[in-house]
């Protein structure tokens, strides 16, 4: 039974690493499918060590580096289920700075290897005396219930997952995509906190691990590499917009002019580093109600809308004789954008030319 577990834990890391690299590397799809990939290579990679852990033919020097290399990474999985939700229901959405808060506790998964790694520079700094038997228990209890804050974080997740497609009028593709993407992920976590609650009580682990091994945890995992894989190649190319649910009217009267106060009296959108969340802050209003006001009420992405005010911006600029002095780079950065690359691609999105060839026209026309 043990070598059909670990012939079944190579074979899914294989098809795990060739569904990453059909996924990162498709064309239609491609930032909602480089999301799933990145979320099936964190499954993958704890099937590889799964795998690596169950054979014997690894010569030591290789296993001792294993030691370092940290190949449980699960946190990340919440944060990239969520995210890819929203890309699907939302073609033009990117991850923000913000967003990216969200993959800092995958610390939590590093802390065996930065321990091991403490030990070892320990030893041979003449720190510690190298008897590794209380640091190698201390790995392996805190291995047992690191699964606690994993389990609980995809949970959540896969909670605000469902509050987030609540708000949407789905395509029949997308919703029966979404039930069963969100379906497979809930199916697993029934059956990992089934697995868990048994194998975190100190008198029961042994136990567990004897009588099961990780039979119950790894054979869905790699079923849910083959499934997630193959669905998401297949997703239809349209990059359709889900529709949000109808706004009520007095939603739109309330939220439309708080958002354009921002905007025009406050300017918020010079700031470069604006979110939805800080949006939301400033106006009062939900991050919710502001995105379906901007999709259903004004059609236009959060992206879209703070733009078309930092577009306006260098326009204003590039005619204002007291901006001569700035670069290109300058007026934008000036106007909210972070970057040149960001300014020149919605530059030439909304106005249809690049920022070097409306400055040319204008002079022209001044001319």
């Amino acid at each position: 039974m043990h070598l059909a577990f670990n012939t079944l834990m190579l074979l899914g890391t294989l098809q795990g690493f060739i569904m990453c690299g059909l996924l990162f590397y498709a064309s239609k799809n491609k930032y909602a499918n480089r999301l799933l990939g990145g979320l099936i290579l964190c499954i993958t990679l704890a099937c590889l060590n799964m795998y690596l852990g169950g054979v014997s033919w690894l010569p030591f020097p290789i296993r001792f580096l294993l030691n370092f290399v940290p190949l449980v990474i699960i946190m990340p999985i919440g944060p990239l289920l969520y995210f890819y939700v929203r890309s699907v229901t939302d073609p033009d959405f990117r991850l923000t700075r913000r967003d990216r808060l969200h993959f800092w506790p995958v610390v939590v998964d590093v802390v065996p290897q930065l321990t091991a790694l403490i030990f070892v520079v320990g030893v041979v700094t003449g720190l510690f005396v190298n008897n590794n038997r209380s640091w190698a228990i201390f790995i392996d209890t805190y291995n047992v219930y690191a699964d606690i804050p994993r389990w609980l974080t995809i949970t959540i997740y896969l909670f605000r997952s469902y509050r987030y497609l609540e708000g949407f009028n789905l395509h029949k593709d997308q919703l029966q995509w979404m039930k069963q993407f969100t379906g497979v992920f809930l199916g697993f976590q029934a059956v990992w906190l089934l697995y868990l609650i048994p194998y975190t009580i100190p008198q029961l682990t042994d136990t567990v691990l004897n009588a099961v091994d990780w039979y119950p945890v790894y054979i869905p995992m790699v079923g849910m590499v083959y499934f997630l894989g193959i669905k998401g190649l297949l997703m239809p190319g349209r990059e359709v917009r889900a529709t949000p649910a109808p706004l009520e009217e007095r939603l739109i009267t309330t939220a439309v002019p708080l958002l354009l106060k921002a905007m025009e009296e406050d300017r918020v959108f010079l700031n470069p580093s604006l979110s939805l969340g800080l949006l939301s802050a400033h106006t009062g209003l939900p991050s919710k109600t502001i995105s379906a006001v901007l999709n259903q009420h004004l059609n236009k992405s959060f992206n879209e809308f703070i733009n078309n005010y930092r577009i306006a911006a260098f326009k204003e600029k590039v005619s204002d004789p007291s901006f001569e002095h700035l670069t290109i780079m300058g007026l934008a950065l000036e106007c909210g954008f972070n970057s040149l690359p960001t300014f020149q691609r919605a530059f030439k999105n909304m106005v249809g030319m690049t920022p070097k060839e409306y400055i040319k026209m204008t002079d022209q026309i001044r001319i």
